[in-house]
């Protein structure tokens, strides 16, 4: 697959990137350099290997699933900067 000037131009429009009309070229060339590098990603034969988290094998770390109570407002709200009647007060934004 290859990328045009237009092709570029049509791309840069659809992100919102300002590009000058003489930067169209390197932007395709650019363009064309990143799908060859993908083409030559789909050639590499990944048959049979698993799915890694990391280069070194390792496992994610999981913590038990263990219902409680909650029940711990006044913690929760201790760090707040502002609370009022149990709740988190926030600036208000919106007019």
């Amino acid at each position: 697959m290859s990328i045009d000037q237009n092709t570029a131009a049509k791309v840069a429009k659809l992100a919102r990137i300002k590009v000058e009309e003489e930067a169209l070229p390197a932007l395709a060339s650019e363009f064309n350099t990143i799908l060859g590098f993908i083409e030559q990603l789909a050639e590499v034969d990944v048959e049979g290997v698993e799915p890694m988290v990391s280069v070194t094998p390792m496992r994610l770390k999981r913590r038990t699933d263990v219902v409680t109570d909650g029940n711990m407002q006044a913690k929760v709200l201790a760090n707040a900067p502002d609370a009022r009647e149990g709740f988190f007060a926030v600036p208000k934004v919106v007019e």
